[in-house]
């Protein structure tokens, strides 16, 4: 009975004795999960605006006049004094389209990969001080008439009114907030120019055809082209951002005439026998609309499109 007894005591003091050391021993727990990455800032739409600068990249007019008729009837040497005024009525004259620009811009973006965005803007344009002319006067001889000239007088202008893009961007983010991209795709633009032509035939050998002759025209119109260009862009704030930006243009080419230049004789039909006219002359103008932008920018972005960041339940 007492061995009994002295076995149970000793049981019990051991297990008492097991339990505070166990209670002193430190505790471990399972470490905490991983916190939820960061939503992609720069997914969604946004909208903004822009100032900046542009210059043209081709700063002519050319202006290209041949002859069309000589009248078999007129004096001799008519010929000679059409050839004058073709070649007094054909050069190329320096204007250009550059000028101050401001407008704004829509777009959405996609954040994929963590570090590629890739998006769609469209922007619009008006430009200031892109208005330029351009006058030249020369006088040209004739070599069958020593003493005589043929006077021209050449006015050209070249406008851009506005500018617009819709746009593809693809770029790397080099830190979460710092964007570079490459950006293209469609230009549009409303564009301007006109040619005036006044001559008149000077000098001893003039006594019938001296009567001064013009010819004008004009083109006006939305031209389509395309753009391209790169820039970088810095979230510096959750929804804000500014950019700065290049771009090249291209709207091509446009030639429009500018009529008929007719030399006729004063009176009409006193010396020529066929209406009066001693030559006449076609002429048309040519340009180029292309040229480069810089430009900053500032863009509100909504994220509607952000998806929301993951949410981890606590136990």
């Amino acid at each position: 009975m007492f061995k009994s007894l002295t076995s149970a005591a000793a049981l019990a003091l051991a297990l008492s004795v097991g339990s505070a050391f166990a209670a002193d021993l430190p505790s471990y727990k399972s470490p905490p999960p991983p916190p939820p990455p960061p939503p992609p800032m720069w997914t969604g739409f946004y909208i903004g605006l822009n100032a900046g600068y542009t210059w043209s990249g081709s700063n002519s007019v050319g202006i290209v006049t041949s002859p069309l008729f000589f009248n078999p009837l007129a004096l001799v040497g008519t010929t000679s004094f059409g050839s004058a005024s073709a070649l007094g009525a054909t050069g190329v004259l320096p204007v250009n389209t550059s000028g101050f620009i401001g407008g704004g811009q829509i777009g959405y973006n996609w954040q994929f990969g963590n570090r590629f965005v890739a998006g769609v803007e469209a922007d619009i344009q008006g430009v200031a001080g892109s208005n330029n002319r351009a006058t030249a006067t020369t006088a040209v001889g004739t070599p069958a008439f020593p003493g005589s000239f043929v006077v021209t007088t050449l006015n050209v202008s070249k406008r851009l009114d506005y500018l617009g893009t819709v746009r593809g961007r693809l770029g790397f983010l080099v830190t979460p907030t710092l964007l570079v991209y490459g950006t293209g795709g469609l230009a549009y633009g409303g564009v301007n120019s006109s040619t005036t032509i006044a001559q008149a035939a000077v000098g001893p050998a003039t006594f019938t055809i001296n009567a001064p002759y013009f010819g004008a025209g004009a083109f006006s119109d939305t031209r389509v082209g395309w753009t391209a260009g790169g820039g970088g862009e810095w979230m510096f704030l959750p929804n804000w951002s500014a950019k700065v930006e290049y771009l090249y243009y291209n709207l091509g080419n446009v030639t429009y005439s500018n009529g008929v230049l007719a030399n006729i004789a004063t009176p009409p039909g006193g010396a020529v026998p066929t209406g009066g006219v001693f030559y006449a002359l076609t002429s048309q103008s040519t340009t180029r609309y292309n040229g480069h932008i810089v430009r900053a920018g500032l863009n509100y972005h909504f994220n509607w499109g952000a998806p929301a960041p993951a949410v981890y339940a606590k136990y």
